[in-house]
């Protein structure tokens, strides 16, 4: 399916909308199955962090964002994130070399095609903070900034994680199961009794 975003025919496989506050900061013209609001949430270090949220059935969680089953006719199905793990977890991706892996480049090499989105990814700053025997990057925006390709930015890390893009050195707050086949069961059952 596609979508027409700010005259720009996109894939929807995955799309997020910034919906908090205010009206979206796109314009959508055709509505796509896969096309959900997007909630950046302020978790800090006092905060309890989504991994001890508890889980409904029919949710979908990940990696620190969730979305919840919808139950109704006038609920809309949304996907809910930590804004501060995110940013973090964007900032530190940018840390890393150039090629490395983990790392995330911008392409070409021209200095002023990127300094507007070189401004708004640092149009916010980290606060380590400790609360509740968790320790967390809390992020301030800096006054008179704009920091909306920063928040695009996380939510393209958002997304990319609902598709199934991990990195293999960020630990998962929980263990996802693995899906298993009653037939793979049945196998397993029998070679433990030693009937196969």
């Amino acid at each position: 399916m596609t979508a027409v975003v700010d005259e720009l025919l996109v894939s929807t496989a995955e799309v997020e909308i910034q919906a908090n506050g205010k009206p979206p900061a796109v314009t959508i013209v055709a509505y796509a199955a896969n096309l959900a609001p997007s909630h950046g949430r302020y978790i800090g270090a006092s905060s309890r962090p989504m991994a001890e949220y508890d889980r409904r059935p029919g949710e979908r969680v990940g990696n620190h964002w969730r979305m919840p089953a919808v139950q109704g006719g006038r609920q809309v199905r949304h996907v809910s994130f930590d804004t501060n793990f995110y940013k973090s977890f964007v900032h530190a991706r940018l840390a890393v070399a150039l090629g490395d892996p983990s790392s995330l480049s911008l392409f070409g090499t021209s200095q002023e095609q990127h300094r507007m989105f070189a401004e708004h990814l640092t149009a916010e700053y980290r606060v380590p903070t400790e609360g509740r025997g968790r320790k967390v990057d809390e992020w301030k925006l800096r006054p008179g900034q704009d920091n909306h390709y920063f928040d695009c930015l996380v939510g393209c890390a958002v997304a990319a994680s609902m598709l199934g893009a991990a990195l293999d050195n960020i630990a998962m707050p929980y263990k996802p199961k693995k899906r298993v086949s009653l037939a793979a069961m049945q196998r397993e059952a029998f070679r433990r009794q030693g009937l196969r």
